[in-house]
């Protein structure tokens, strides 16, 4: 008897393949050691580089081969390919906060955060999202502080369930600041924390530096304040689209924490230590 290596049917296809090694891809990791095929060369791999792999012998001798087909490792063939690379160390957020170890999102927690308005909620969205994700923090827009009441009637705090409130231009002597004294003061105030920013809008909570400007342009009194920024910036605004579209121009120059006034940043971290105490 022997062995019939075309098989039973001497039209099939792949008799000349019959039996051959197949190579298999390995990442090029540095200090792994492999042969070249045919040429006998073995070292450990101490580069990568411009599609080429450095190899060391035991002599300390070097030489570079090219990625790919044609090494051995324990005399099987390999394919080498350039090996991704690994995040250097833990990562950190846009906050500036490390990235935990498990960041998938949670559930929403009962305490929330409210914010004035839309661009708030995108700003803060932008630089503390993966951290409120984390948190299980919902962040909402009231349109205005003025609707806080209406919520506080119909979904009144309590211990289980804080509100933390970021509230533009809070200042000595302004209406947000008598809005916010009087809540405080209320039937309410126990289960919640309003704290603010000193600008007339969050748009100013955005560095100069991280815009390429000296300085926000000032508006002179009487005007409507985003309209002045747009025409002092020299940008279209004449609608509530080119409005729009001034406030993404300005939002895509924030990329962490630094690109934002250190009045907002320690508000901000206030309000998120505030409604997830005691929380696990």
């Amino acid at each position: 008897m022997f062995e019939d290596r075309y098989g039973s049917d001497v039209l099939a296809s792949g008799w000349r393949d019959k039996g051959k090694k197949v190579s298999r891809p390995v990442a090029a990791e540095l200090d792994l050691v492999v042969e070249v095929a045919g040429d006998g060369w073995c070292g450990a791999i101490t580069g990568v580089e411009a599609g080429n792999v450095e190899l060391e012998d035991w002599k300390g001798r070097r030489r570079s081969f090219p990625l790919g087909a044609g090494f051995l490792i324990d005399g099987e063939p390999v394919i080498l390919e350039k090996a991704l690379k690994k995040p250097q160390g833990r990562t950190r957020t846009a906050s500036g906060s490390f990235v935990a170890a498990d960041d998938r999102a949670r559930i929403a927690l009962p305490s929330r955060i409210l914010v004035e308005g839309k661009h708030d909620a995108e700003l803060v969205e932008k630089v503390w999202g993966a951290d409120l994700r984390a948190e299980g923090v919902a962040v909402e827009f009231l349109a205005g502080l003025d609707l806080l009441d209406d919520l506080l009637r119909d979904e009144p705090p309590t211990a289980q369930r804080r509100y933390g409130v970021l509230v533009d231009h809070l200042v000595d002597g302004s209406k947000e600041q008598r809005i916010a004294r009087q809540i405080l003061r209320g039937p309410h105030g126990k289960h919640m924390k309003i704290v603010g920013h000193p600008f007339v809008d969050v748009w100013q909570c955005v560095r100069p530096e991280a815009l390429g400007i000296r300085a926000w342009p000032v508006v002179p009194r009487g005007q409507d304040w985003k309209t002045g920024i747009c025409r002092g910036l020299g940008w279209p605004a004449e609608s509530k689209e080119d409005i729009g579209i001034a406030w993404q121009r300005i939002l895509s120059r924030v990329t962490t924490f630094r690109d934002l006034e250190p009045a907002l940043l320690g508000r901000v971290e206030e309000l998120i230590d505030f409604v997830t105490v005691g929380e696990q």
